[in-house]
């Protein structure tokens, strides 16, 4: 199995075979808890406009997202873990667009097959890809906005490809590491309105979910995040 490792918006597009895209803060643990929530249908996408237009066709539909972390206008929930962790999504129909995560599924043209990955689900995403056996995957770092590559993400592909090798990492560790570099937005008490602590914490707490979610496009052309039970 040739497995690799690319970063950002630019690594998306060189990404094939079966392709992880990876956002640990916050997108792909925020959907991971719409999944765990019940969440009817995770429609990912790139242009928050196309998510207005979706809400205007169907007002049932959550908007949930951000700009620069902060909630898009008029969305029902921005891309934080902790305003969702306790919300009943059953029968919704959820519409997530964030400034990474999602923007890494639209670019990720070339892949055979995309899944998503966080901490809070790695260890079934990795037992997902040993039970799909690809000859090639792509683990994709979205990092700060597509643009800057951040330890959050690389420590989860580091995680993922560490299962996949049989060679076990520091994680907890690292983790704990994360509070001093790019998770230390959490702990800015100017920030707290945007990150808050607990979403730190949500977001970092390693295999949680025994599900990974698969990224399908329906007939419309529009993506859906699909739970698929691994553990």
């Amino acid at each position: 199995m040739e497995i690799n490792v690319y970063q950002l918006i630019e690594g998306a597009r060189l990404a094939r075979g079966l392709t992880v895209i990876i956002d640990v803060f916050r997108a792909f643990t925020v959907e991971a808890y719409l999944a765990a929530n019940g969440a009817e249908r995770i429609i990912p996408i790139g242009d928050a406009e196309e998510a207005y237009e979706i809400k205007r066709r169907d007002p049932n539909v959550v908007l949930i997202g951000e700009r620069g972390g902060r909630m898009l206008p008029g969305f029902d929930f921005g891309n934080s873990p902790s305003q969702i962790k306790n919300v009943d999504f059953r029968g919704k129909i959820c519409v997530h667009t964030t400034s990474a995560g999602t923007q890494g599924i639209v670019n990720a043209e070339n892949a055979s097959e995309i899944i998503t990955g966080s901490l809070v689900n790695a260890r079934a995403v990795a037992e997902y890809i040993k039970r799909k056996k690809p000859e090639v995957v792509s683990l994709v770092c979205m990092g700060l906005s597509g643009k800057t590559p951040t330890d959050e993400d690389t420590l989860c592909a580091d995680y993922i490809k560490s299962i996949l090798d049989g060679a076990p990492i520091p994680l907890a560790d690292r983790i704990e590491g994360l509070k001093r570099t790019s998770g230390a937005k959490f702990f800015d008490e100017k920030q707290r309105d945007v990150f808050p602590t607990p979403d730190f914490y949500l977001s970092c707490e390693p295999d949680r979910f025994g599900f990974a979610l698969r990224v399908e496009k329906d007939a419309d052309g529009l993506f859906t995040s699909r739970k698929i039970n691994v553990l």
